[in-house]
């Protein structure tokens, strides 16, 4: 039996006090206890929580807390790799009307101090040695935080420092807080409010300090109440949570619409494991970035190239086939019957195969977001019978806004609005949108507030159109929208994106704003063109000398021509360099979403940039980085700076 769709929410509904995440979980509870809702693999085995265990995990660990002290209000910063207990902790911390503030992992001390000081953090949950460490070294400069609870005991048990308490511990507190007062927990669950804050997250802080946008139990609700009732998930949804917990889309995917639709999520042992865990826990919707399933497509081809004879064969003969068939598709032909039958033979020996090594032989919906998806990228994997669609949302907006409908796909568009959901383009070409799924402000910050929430539309910052159909296209950031000396106008990213198309260039940033010309930055894909490189026989020690080699240059210039050919000849790129070295988020040259910060490359690749428009051919470079342990140093190099040809560009026309 199909499921019933559920009902769209009415903007101008008016909103339950008591319709919040944890009312949904106590629901789940109570009506669905001995269903599985999450698992996590630990040292290869599978441990279960049913929807009765993570409610009593969330209630201890509320109880807990709120035996140490947290209050209403307190802000809980949460950061690790995706855990139960780091789930288990944002939601304990809602429960007290309390704000939990993830962080990404890898985030370095100094950004990590900006976040506990802007937010006034006493408490903090945290997975493991590491992150405690890094912790309990930011307590001299931020003395607020009183208490720091830690889930993976390795390397703490027995040896915790003052103020330092196991998860588990906090746990059991809990639960005998519980046990010896009974009306503890029906007080617990009737604590929160739909216009509490459910999680506060952090713009990408491209342009300067990180942005703290709160979402509310309300906004997440109705996000992805919206998307279900568009049809973008469905009810008891099998989910892998492997994207980093404080990204937005983590927390709509695997806290909102779990819990809402009742997913079983599923956690993989570490992040080494994704993809074999991937594989065993075969989800049914599957959500991850262009750049994802771009390396994702460049291991395919990898394992092709590295397979048996017979099964190159296959695939050169089937994938082709298939990719013709869904681009003629996209356009409206309909396959004959004896494309279907064939078709039909490519599932049983290649298509299905190839699904099934992926892990994503039961994905109904698959899709994409972030920024655009190579063309070759994304006809490859809908070729492979996925239907991979592409979405489009903020954190401002949960996530969830529009996608692209089943049925109208189009490469160039990101779908229509979510029922709910308005959608509006200014007469500048800013993209507008209102619903309830849109925040209510910055947090501690009215400017920004005023700058994009007016007359009750939220002002994205993204530039785009709508076409005739209703289906939005996206084309970059307002902000970004810049001019040549000749006074061109171009979006940087929209350059950037379509180079990032090819699986060889990883990171790429273009230059031209006040120039006479555009020319490129470009940080290769050190497994893909490293694997190319085998297969020509380029012998190379490093990536820095991989990424100097003639032969890679010449691949390079043959993926900046490819893309010349689509852009007008006053902001087609000219000249480039391929980089000694990766942007890097310790280096502060991207976020750690891998969103460019202009500024500090500009500064950080001076020479380079000075030498490309003095019409040098060479330069020496001295980049800094910086390594894990956070100190610093020079990698310095003999870098070729090349012009693209139009002898180049005629041949990628061709």
């Amino acid at each position: 039996m199909t499921p019933a769709r559920p009902e769209a929410p009415r903007q101008d509904a008016e909103v339950r006090a008591d319709d919040h995440l944890i009312a949904v979980l106590a629901h789940n509870a109570r009506m669905h206890g001995d269903v599985v809702a999450m698992r996590e693999r630990d040292r290869g085995i599978w441990q279960e929580y049913r929807w009765r265990d993570y409610l009593d995990q969330v209630l201890g660990a509320a109880a807990g807390l709120e035996a140490l002290g947290v209050a209403p209000g307190d802000t809980v910063l949460v950061i690790g790799d995706n855990r139960p207990a780091m789930y288990f902790g944002m939601l304990a911390a809602i429960t007290l009307r309390a704000v939990p503030s993830p962080a990404y992992p890898d985030t370095t001390p100094d950004e990590l101090f900006g976040q506990l000081d802007r937010e006034g953090v006493r408490y903090a949950i945290a997975e493991d040695q590491e992150q405690v460490d890094k912790l309990l070294g930011l307590r001299e400069r931020h003395p607020a935080l009183q208490w720091i609870i830690y889930d993976d005991p390795r390397g703490l048990t027995g040896h915790a420092p003052e103020g330092v308490v196991a998860f588990a511990e906090l746990v059991r507190r809990g639960r005998e807080r519980l046990r010896e007062t009974p009306a503890l927990q029906d007080d617990l669950l009737g604590r929160p409010r739909a216009d509490d804050i459910a999680v506060l997250l952090h713009s990408s802080g491209t342009t300067g300090a990180p942005k703290a946008i709160p979402l509310k139990h309300r906004h997440v609700l109705f996000a992805v109440r919206s998307a279900a009732a568009a049809g973008y998930f469905q009810p008891g949804e099998t989910h892998m949570a492997y994207m980093p917990i404080a990204w937005v889309g983590d927390f709509s995917f695997s806290i909102g619409a779990a819990l809402a639709l009742r997913f079983t999520v599923n956690i993989p042992e570490s992040p080494e494991t994704v993809q074999h865990d991937l594989r065993e826990i075969a989800p049914t919707v599957y959500f991850t970035s262009p750049r994802a399933w771009s390396a994702m497509l460049t291991r395919v081809q990898v394992g092709i190239q590295e397979s048996s004879p017979l099964k190159r064969w296959l695939y050169e003969h089937f994938m082709p086939f298939a990719i013709a068939l869904e681009r003629g598709r996209l356009q409206g032909a309909q396959p004959g019957l004896a494309q279907r039958l064939w078709r039909g033979l490519g599932e049983v020996l290649i298509y299905g195969p190839i699904k099934d090594q992926l892990g994503l032989s039961r994905a109904l919906r698959s899709y994409t977001a972030g920024e655009a998806i190579g063309e070759e990228v994304f006809l490859f994997f809908r070729a492979l019978g996925l239907d991979l669609r592409q979405f489009y949302g903020q954190t401002e907006n949960s996530a969830l806004c529009a996608a692209q409908a089943p049925g109208t796909v189009k490469l160039h568009t990101v779908g229509v609005p979510f029922p709910g959901t308005e959608m509006r383009v200014s007469d500048t070409g800013e993209i507008l949108v209102r619903g309830g799924n849109v925040f209510d402000g910055y947090y501690q910050n009215d400017k920004a507030t005023a700058e994009a929430l007016q007359d009750g539309w939220l002002h994205t910052g993204d530039a785009g159109h709508i076409e005739d159909d209703g289906q939005l296209v996206v084309l970059g950031r307002v902000s970004e929208v810049v001019h040549t000396r000749g006074g061109q106008r171009f979006i940087p990213t929209y350059i950037e994106n379509r180079l990032k198309f090819s699986q060889y260039v990883k990171d790429v940033c273009v230059i031209g704003a006040g120039r006479d010309a555009l020319s490129a930055l470009v940080a290769i894909d050190w497994d893909a063109v490293g694997h190319w490189a085998q297969e020509q026989g380029v012998a190379y020690t490093s990536f820095a000398d991989l990424s100097q080699k003639p032969q890679v240059y010449d691949l390079i210039e043959g993926v900046i021509a490819h893309v010349n050919t689509v852009l007008p000849a006053e902001v087609q790129v000219r000249r480039f360099v391929n980089l000694h070295k990766e942007f890097d988020p310790d280096d502060g040259e991207v976020t750690r979403t891998r969103k460019l910060r202009r500024g500090v490359i500009d500064e950080h690749y001076c020479d380079i940039i000075d030498a490309i428009y003095a019409g040098r051919d060479a330069v020496d470079s001295e980049a800094q980085i910086t390594y894990e342990t956070g100190a610093s140093g020079v990698l310095k190099r003999h870098l070729a700076i090349r012009d693209v040809s139009r002898q180049a560009g005629a041949e990628a026309a061709a």
